[in-house]
């Protein structure tokens, strides 16, 4: 009977394993495009990543260098990239702190916060709409509601304005 498939192992067919197992190496900048290809990093998170893979007498900087002027490589595209995946669901305190935690340069970072402290209240009355709906009825659940807001990453003046029911703001 003849079956279609992988065939039974074995001693030819180990050997080619193990030669198979052996595939050439990628270059540093063939793992970085494969990695800038998939989503957006800042150039300190690709430097994380590419690390391990470094070997004696590499150097990232000049590669990174090269990955910005060709247009792979833009921490303020990165920048744009989390507050837009984050916004709709994380205040600005929250946001700011991811961005620094990749590495990324003050003056973006500040950039990024004041476009997002200019929705700041509308982001939050959204999240707050969708979790409750309605204003707390007792200490306990204004308490719950703040907590919720605050783990989002939004501002207790925000928050306060928003418990307090404050429909009509002005944003001063």
């Amino acid at each position: 009977m003849i079956r279609k498939g992988r065939a039974a192992p074995d001693a030819s067919s180990s050997s080619s394993e193990a030669g198979r197992s052996r595939r050439p190496t990628r270059s540093l900048k063939m793992r970085a495009i494969d990695y800038l290809s998939r989503r957006e990093y800042s150039r300190a998170e690709l430097i994380r990543k590419l690390a391990p893979f470094l070997e004696e007498g590499d150097v990232l900087d000049p590669l990174l260098d090269t990955l910005e002027r060709e247009g792979w490589l833009s921490d303020a595209r990165f920048a744009e990239s989390i507050m837009n995946r984050r916004s709709a669901r994380m205040g600005t305190n929250r946001i700011v702190g991811e961005l620094r935690q990749h590495g990324l340069d003050d003056t973006l970072i500040d950039s990024v916060g004041s476009k997002l402290r200019e929705t700041e209240r509308a982001r939050a009355q959204a999240v707050w709409l969708k979790k409750f709906g309605q204003l707390p009825q007792s200490p306990a659940e204004r308490a719950k509601q703040a907590r919720f807001l605050a783990m989002r990453g939004f501002s207790s003046a925000t928050i306060s304005q928003i418990l307090k029911g404050d429909d009509h703001w002005s944003d001063d």
